[in-house]
């Protein structure tokens, strides 16, 4: 049914449950696995230009030590790329250039504190991927913070 679910990641803990989630679920039908996360071309572009350059070298070592944790429990056969661009089309587009079967993206990313069931960039990517999208949020813990831990309820 699956033979090829791209991850998309950005490190941030909202995101945990749902590389789990994508790993878990490429195991089960023997998929390949891709990890992709995007640096953010319009953070860079809004920066001050004399910061610009430090701030895309810090933005790509952040995306480099994301795809390392999903490397970390995906084990070595998974394919990591790192792409510079507006998140939800470059997701897309990787998706669709590796034939994948599957996108599972987390519900909010870094800056989804501000948006109620779904982050801008998981919305976009759910609206415009001709590739089903699994849509895996974070689960309340006892104090009713959303965290990685629980179980494996996904929304789609």
């Amino acid at each position: 049914m699956f033979d090829t679910v791209v991850v998309a990641t950005d490190g941030s803990e909202s995101v945990e449950r749902a590389v789990e989630v994508g790993i878990d679920l490429a195991a089960r039908f023997g998929a390949d696995v891709h990890a992709l996360s995007v640096v953010d071309a319009s953070e860079v572009d809004a920066s001050p230009e004399q910061l610009r350059e430090e701030l895309r070298t810090a933005l790509e070592t952040h995306a480099e030590g994301a795809l390392s944790s999903v490397r970390d429990e995906a084990g070595p056969g998974i394919t990591t790329a790192v792409r510079e661009g507006r998140p939800a089309p470059e997701i897309v587009a990787y998706a669709r250039e590796q034939d994948a079967d599957l996108i599972v993206t987390g519900t909010r990313g870094r800056h989804g504190e501000n948006r109620l069931l779904l982050g801008s960039v998981a919305e976009r990517v759910v609206r415009t991927s001709p590739i089903p999208v699994l849509t895996v949020r974070q689960l309340p813990d006892a104090e009713g913070e959303e965290t990685a831990a629980g179980s494996s309820q996904a929304t789609t």
